[in-house]
């Protein structure tokens, strides 16, 4: 299987796809749109980590700029229902970190205004990756993803710790936080919003 590919960018005229001259050999390569803008303009050789996928008609490979964009793909195409398609598609509406805190917040409403996914896909893709990814947090313990998923939780135990409901502690966490609060500011700012119900 291919696991990485490294070459230059010799077609890009598709949104979402490149083909990529890998020592005379072009491979076409398949991308989130996070991937794709980030490289479109790129000179030189680029760096991708490739998922494999092969097809009694077909061997398509999808390529991504970090591992931890390739390690959210894999755990989604391993949610029923969910094929490379629908993954890249997620992939290319939402950010990696921003889809992680909608699965730990169990927050459907957000998922379902991804395109091509409905209530019950919403529902299946939290219940199916809850697990899965604390197994994601703790591989990628240094993301600012999983910081800021520490952030919230350590703040919503502070507010039920409060006697705050965790539903009401995790809609006012996720209605405030922005991505770059500490725990300390959460919880200050989420006090503020709850003392005025």
């Amino acid at each position: 299987m291919i696991g990485w590919l490294n070459g230059q960018i010799v077609d890009k005229h598709q949104l979402g796809k490149f083909v990529i001259d890998v020592n005379g050999v072009g491979y076409d390569v398949e991308t989130s749109l996070q991937t794709f803008f980030q490289l479109e303009s790129h000179q030189g050789n680029i760096g991708l980590h490739i998922h494999t996928v092969v097809r009694e008609d077909a061997l398509i490979l999808y390529g991504f700029l970090d591992k931890h964009e390739r390690a959210l793909f894999r755990a989604l195409i391993k949610v029923n229902g969910v094929g490379p398609k629908m993954a890249i598609t997620i992939l290319s509406s939402i950010k990696p970190d921003e889809f992680i805190q909608c699965i730990n917040q169990q927050n459907t409403d957000q998922l379902t205004k991804l395109p091509g996914i409905g209530k019950k896909t919403a529902e299946r893709l939290v219940i199916e990756m809850k697990d899965g990814l604390k197994q994601f947090a703790s591989i990628h313990s240094s993301t600012k993803a999983v910081n800021i998923i520490r952030e919230q939780d350590e703040a919503i135990s502070a507010l039920e710790a409060l006697g705050y409901k965790q539903q009401e502690a995790i809609k006012v966490i996720s209605k405030i936080d922005d991505g770059s609060k500490t725990c300390e500011q959460l919880i200050r700012q989420a006090l503020q919003v709850l003392a005025k119900r």
